[in-house]
């Protein structure tokens, strides 16, 4: 959408008083910004709107600020469409309070694809990075947008699965404005997600990261998506809202079992308690998919996990092979307990751990942790 073009649309939800669904109300009753724009006090404030924000759309306060908005947005090469264009995500006009507008930075043209959503703690073990990071590989490499939240933990291990794949997408839905990072720690991520498909978000330029704003963003991410996928997650996490919301969308829910000991594993558990698909790999989401969208997948031939680790396990010195066969996918080990094992001194385990870390192979963790990279 040309930015200019984004006046009317951005004055009225710049305008104070107006939240996502009022502002959606307005437009449902009179068809347009413009429209709205131009209707009498009574006619606003029979839709629902306050004296104070009926006389606030009357008096165009609005249209400063987007003026400073759309100059803005220009500087950062953010776009801007409303639920009115054919780029604006379909699936997200099915929910009962879409965004009427959403801010954009990277390739519009990934929204056309058919998308699931990955979710899960901001602490996730080993083992729930292993297998957000194996599922957004997997459907990415399939054809599927891999989407979520940018938040740490679960949320980038998706993200960086997509990424990881040849033909992979991804979409990142903030919470915050789209010239914020939050958290600072995934400005790397960020980049990597607007280079494979694009980051999202319906708040204004230069809102900062604040509770309240998490939950709003899950509506996103769940309803943008054919289902949503919940990898770990406490009793009482945003991932477990994000489902919930799934479910009254009418979307597929997913869970990756877990330990039962483990309070992560609550989440995916519960919900596969209550009747979500049990899933452990891409096969047990695509078969759940409409046999039109399965037909529209990539196929992939590669070889399967044990071929390529065996062919990586040929490519290692011997001191970095002693060490990978020390390490698994789903549990990490400790710096100190590989120079007991392995027999070897400390630097040089370190030194041969570092190299597998530039390669890609295997990943540290803190604390001196390290896990293999699952292929």
């Amino acid at each position: 959408m040309e930015l200019g073009s984004s006046l009317s649309w951005l004055a009225l939800s710049l305008t104070p008083g107006l939240g996502a669904r009022l502002l959606g109300r307005l437009l449902r009753e009179f068809g347009s910004p413009d429209d709205a724009f131009s209707a009498s006090l009574t006619a606003l404030e029979a839709c629902g709107l306050p004296g104070a924000t009926a006389h606030a759309v009357t008096s165009r306060v609005g249209f400063p600020a987007a003026e400073k908005e759309i100059a803005w947005a220009r500087e950062l090469g953010v776009q801007v469409m409303h639920w009115g264009e054919s780029a604006y995500p379909p699936r997200l006009l099915e929910i009962y309070d879409p965004p009427p507008l959403l801010y954009l930075r990277g390739d519009p043209q990934v929204l056309r694809r058919h998308s699931i959503s990955i979710v899960g703690t901001r602490r996730p073990t080993p083992y729930g990075n292993l297998m957000a990071e194996r599922l957004g590989r997997d459907l990415a490499a399939r054809g599927l947008l891999v989407v979520s939240g940018l938040a740490r933990g679960i949320d980038c291990s998706a993200h960086r699965g997509a990424c990881a794949a040849a033909r992979g997408a991804t979409v990142g839905i903030l919470g915050t404005g789209m010239d914020v990072i939050y958290p600072k720690e995934n400005r790397k991520v960020f980049a990597e997600v607007e280079k494979k498909g694009a980051l999202i978000s319906e708040f204004p330029l230069g809102i900062h990261a604040a509770p309240e704003n998490f939950p709003v963003r899950n509506r996103i991410v769940a309803g943008i998506s054919l289902g949503t996928i919940v990898v770990e997650g406490e009793q009482y996490s945003g991932s477990l809202i994000t489902a919930r919301l799934a479910m009254e969308f009418g979307r597929e829910v997913y869970g990756v079992p877990g330990n039962a000991t483990q309070p992560t594993s609550f989440a995916p558990n519960q919900l596969i308690k209550q009747g979500a698909k049990l899933t452990t790999g891409w096969e047990d989401v695509v078969e759940e998919l409409p046999t039109a969208i399965r037909a529209e997948l990539f196929p992939v031939q590669s070889p399967g996990a044990s071929e390529q680790e065996s062919l990586l396990a040929e490519s290692l010195a011997p001191e970095q092979k002693k060490l990978y066969d020390l390490l698994s996918a789903d549990q990490s080990v400790q710096v100190d307990t590989l120079v007991v094992k392995s027999g070897m001194n400390s630097s040089g385990v370190l030194a041969a751990l570092c190299e597998m870390e530039l390669k890609g192979i295997i990943r540290q963790l803190p604390g001196k942790q390290f896990v293999k990279v699952l292929f």
